[in-house]
């Protein structure tokens, strides 16, 4: 019999390729940018946070931002806030919140920022004095409990992999005055008797 060379359709392989490619670009989740960076301290610390945190960074001017990770979570915190402080909050607010990166503002700004555009936010994070957590008008506070009341009804509601043990922690700046606005941030864990929590830091190369 006549003998040739082994040939390869290479068609199907390419298809697939897309469609794997296709796949990827539909159902990614892309990530919300962050109102402010936080140049974090290093440490040789290599444990990892799971994904349900709940987040307060510090940035480098001590302005105080709140996020945490569950959507739900964060549109039960939202209609809380809104009972306590008397502002309300539409459905397309609670959905636009729910989706949000870290924020800092007060709650008397908050409704503008929700409804603002990316440079209108980009504007008042610049000129935003953060979260308010003095002992006589603790807005952190605040947000810490609510998101903690929630957390626990959405764990009763329905206990999956996503709804695990909720952990806590700070993000504060290298160059932040740790004993002012960091040491502040302690005080009001402290007072919400929450004494477990994570500091973030850079990972550096330790000793050998």
């Amino acid at each position: 019999m006549p003998k040739s060379a082994p040939s390869l359709d290479m068609t199907p392989m390419v298809d697939l390729a897309f469609l794997l490619v296709t796949f990827f670009m539909l159902t990614a989740k892309f990530r919300a940018e962050d109102p402010v960076m936080v140049d974090t301290p290093s440490s040789i610390s290599e444990k990892i946070l799971t994904e349900n945190v709940l987040l307060v960074s510090v940035d480098a001017e001590g302005r105080v931002y709140f996020n945490i990770g569950n959507p739900a979570v964060k549109k039960g915190m939202l209609k809380d806030m809104s009972e306590k402080y008397k502002i309300p909050f539409s459905a397309e607010d609670e959905k636009r919140f729910s989706v949000m990166a870290s924020f800092g503002m007060p709650m008397k700004d908050l409704q503008q920022y929700i409804r603002g555009n990316d440079a209108q936010r980009k504007k008042m994070d610049a000129e935003t004095p953060g979260i308010p957590m003095d002992s006589l008008h603790n807005e952190l506070g605040d947000w810490i409990t609510f998101a903690v009341n929630n957390e626990i009804i959405e764990e009763t509601k329905n206990d999956t992999p996503e709804n695990k043990r909720l952990r806590y922690a700070i993000k504060a700046d290298s160059k932040s005055k740790y004993n002012t606005a960091v040491k502040r941030v302690f005080d009001v864990f402290g007072e919400l008797k929450i004494h477990s929590f994570n500091l973030i830091t850079t990972l550096e190369k330790g000793k050998e």
